[in-house]
C-alpha cells in the first residue's frame, strides 16, 4: 500500500480535569453478584502491573445498550444484568463480590513520542470470565472514573464515543475481524466536560486480554517483571510454545517464536482492516495487542473513497496513522515490541538483535501475502496466484476516479450478473472496460460461473459499513436521548452482508460536503 513513513510528535489524547484524583476510599461501593464466577490470573501473576481501584460513583445509571448474544456467550444472565444491581456493576458503581476491579500498568509510544507510565486512566479491570467456548476473557470497564493513571485527565467518557467504539467493535466483529467487543453502555447522568457539558456514559469491553505492546514496554523497564509477564502472555495467546524448547539453554527461541507469532496475528489483521477500508486513527504501541485484537475504538472511522491518503482524526495532523500508512505504523510498532523481548531471546546481544531483526523483516512479505489473498477473494479469483496485475491496476482505477472503496466490490458482483449500471456510476466506462476484459478472461481461464462468483463475492464483501454519515448522525440523536437511529444503523451493520430493503440507504456513499469536513475525535 503506498503511504509515507511515520512522524514522531508526541501526543496525547486527554482532557484536563481541574480536580485531585480520589483515593479508593472516598466513594466505597457495593459488592454485585449481577456477574459472578470472576478469574484473576492476570492479577495474581502480574500484581506489580496493577492498582487495585474502584469506580465513582454513578448519580443516575441508565442501561443504553446490551449485546444479548455476547452475554450468553460468556455465560451471563440477562435478566440480571439489567437489574439495579445488574447496571450498577456495569457502570462502575458497583465492584464483582467474587473480584478486585485494578487499574492496569502501561507504558507506549504516542506518535512516535515515548511515554514511560500511561496505564488505565479512566478503566478498571473488574476480572475474567470463561466463555461457553473455553476461551478466557477479560471484563473491562472504560469511563469508570479517575484511577491513579489518569495524568489530569477527569477519567470519565461520554455516550457518542461509548456507543462509538460498541457499534464500530460490534461491525468488525460481523465482518469477521478480530477485535474486542462491547458487552453494553450505561449512561451514568453525569455531565462531564468536553467542548462543553455532554451526558457521560461507561462502557462494558470484552478481550481476549488487554496485553499490550506498551505492557511490555512499561515491564521493559522493570527487570523482574519482562519473563513472568512474556511467559503469562504466552500460556493466554499461544500455548502451543509452553513446552517450546525442552532445554533451558535454548529458552531464547521460546521468545522468538512468540514475537514471530504476534508478528503474524498483527499483520493479518492490519491487512483485514485495510480490506474493508478501516482507518484505526491512533495506533500508538498501548493500542496494539499481544493477542492480534483491534483495540480502541477513538478517532477511527471507515473511508467512503479510496484513498490511502485519508486521515479522520482530528489530532492527526501529520497524517501518521492515515489509512495506507497503517502497515508501516505497525511494523514500526512491532520493532518496539522486539526491542522489549530482546533479554530474553539470548544471551548475547548482537545475537538476539539479529534474530529479532530476521522475523521483523518478514512483516512485508506477510502483510502482502493477507493483503493480495484478500483482495483476490474479493475479486473472486480465489485459488490463483496470477492476479497481481489486476489488482493494481484496480487500485489505482479506484483512486484515480475517488471509488467508493465498500461499494465497488458489490457492484462488480452486480456486474457479473449482468446488472453494470451501479459501476458504472463509480467507475467510467472508458477507463473500467479493459479491465472488465482481463477480469472476465481470468474467471473464464478457472472455469468460474459468473453468477456463483458473485454470490460468494457477496458473502464476503461487506454491503453495510458503519458509513462516517449514518454514525455520525446516530451519535447526535443517542446524544440527545434519542437512541432509534443507532438501533437501527446496529441491526444493519452487524448483518452486513445481508440484503434488506429497509436497510438501502445504509450502503449508500457520503456527501462529499461531508468528507471533506468529517473529523473524529479521541472522546477522552
Amino acid at each position: 500500500m503506498p503511504g509515507v513513513p511515520p512522524s514522531a510528535r508526541p501526543r496525547a489524547c486527554w482532557s484536563v480535569y481541574p480536580g485531585r484524583v480520589p483515593a479508593a476510599s472516598d466513594s466505597p461501593t457495593r459488592p454485585s453478584s449481577a456477574i459472578s464466577g470472576f478469574d484473576r490470573t492476570f492479577v495474581d501473576e502480574l500484581a506489580p502491573l496493577t492498582v487495585p481501584w474502584r469506580g465513582a460513583d454513578v448519580p443516575d445509571p441508565a442501561l443504553l445498550v446490551l449485546n444479548g448474544d455476547l452475554a450468553e456467550t460468556l455465560g451471563l444472565d440477562l435478566e440480571a444484568l439489567r437489574s439495579v444491581d445488574g447496571v450498577a456493576l456495569l457502570s462502575g458503581a458497583a465492584s464483582p463480590a467474587d473480584a478486585t476491579p485494578v487499574a492496569t500498568a502501561y507504558a507506549g509510544h504516542q506518535f512516535g513520542g515515548y511515554a514511560p507510565l500511561l496505564g488505565d486512566g479512566r478503566a478498571l479491570l473488574l476480572g475474567e470470565l470463561v466463555d461457553l467456548h473455553g476461551h478466557r476473557v477479560d471484563l473491562q470497564l472504560k469511563g469508570s472514573g479517575p484511577t491513579p493513571f489518569s495524568r489530569g485527565g477527569d477519567g470519565f467518557a461520554v455516550v457518542g464515543p461509548m456507543l462509538r467504539e460498541y457499534l464500530v467493535s460490534e461491525a468488525m466483529h460481523a465482518l469477521g475481524i478480530p477485535t474486542t467487543r462491547s458487552l453494553s453502555v450505561v449512561a451514568t447522568g453525569r455531565g462531564v466536560h468536553r467542548s462543553g457539558i455532554e451526558p457521560g456514559a461507561v462502557l462494558a469491553r470484552v478481550a481476549a486480554s488487554h496485553l499490550r505492546v506498551g505492557t511490555f514496554e512499561y515491564a521493559a523497564r522493570k527487570p523482574e517483571l519482562l519473563r513472568p509477564l512474556a511467559d503469562y502472555a504466552i500460556a493466554r495467546h499461544f500455548a502451543e510454545f509452553l513446552g517450546f524448547p525442552a532445554t533451558e539453554a535454548e529458552a531464547g527461541d521460546r521468545y522468538i517464536a512468540f514475537f514471530e507469532a504476534v508478528l503474524d496475528r498483527q499483520a493479518s489483521l492490519v491487512a483485514q482492516w485495510i480490506l474493508v477500508g478501516f482507518v484505526h486513527g491512533v495506533m500508538n504501541t498501548d493500542n496494539t495487542t499481544i493477542s492480534g485484537e483491534t483495540i480502541d475504538y477513538g478517532p477511527c472511522a471507515f473511508i467512503d473513497a479510496f484513498d490511502p491518503s485519508a486521515v479522520f482524526s482530528s489530532i492527526d495532523h501529520g497524517g501518521r496513522y492515515a489509512f495506507g500508512n497503517q502497515p508501516a505504523v505497525l511494523k514500526w510498532n512491532l520493532a518496539r515490541f522486539a526491542e522489549t523481548l530482546l533479554p530474553l531471546m539470548g544471551a548475547e546481544p548482537d545475537a538476539s538483535i539479529a534474530a529479532a531483526t530476521a522475523v521483523l523483516d518478514t512483516f512485508d512479505d506477510r502483510y502482502n501475502r493477507y493483503f493480495v489473498e484478500g483482495l483476490r477473494t474479493k475479486i473472486g479469483l480465489v485459488d490463483t496466484t496470477d492476479a497481481s496485475d489486476l489488482i493494481d491496476d484496480l487500485l489505482t482505477m479506484m483512486t484515480e476516479h475517488h471509488a467508493d472503496w465498500t461499494g465497488t466490490f458489490r457492484a462488480l458482483a452486480d456486474e457479473l450478473r449482468g446488472a453494470p449500471s451501479s459501476l458504472a456510476t463509480l467507475l467510467p466506462n472508458d477507463d473500467s472496460s479493459p479491465w472488465l476484459h482481463r477480469w472476465h478472461t481470468a474467471l473464464d481461464r478457472l472455469g468460474r460461473d459468473r453468477r456463483q462468483t458473485a454470490d460468494t463475492m457477496d458473502r464476503i464483501n461487506p454491503l453495510y459499513i458503519p458509513r462516517n454519515h449514518h454514525l455520525d448522525a446516530a451519535l447526535r440523536s443517542a446524544t440527545d436521548g434519542d437512541m432509534t437511529s443507532f438501533e437501527r444503523l446496529l441491526a444493519a451493520v452487524t448483518h452486513p452482508f445481508e440484503h434488506r430493503d429497509e436497510w438501502a440507504h445504509y450502503a449508500d456513499p457520503a456527501p462529499v460536503s461531508f468528507t471533506d469536513t468529517f473529523q473524529t475525535f479521541c472522546g477522552t
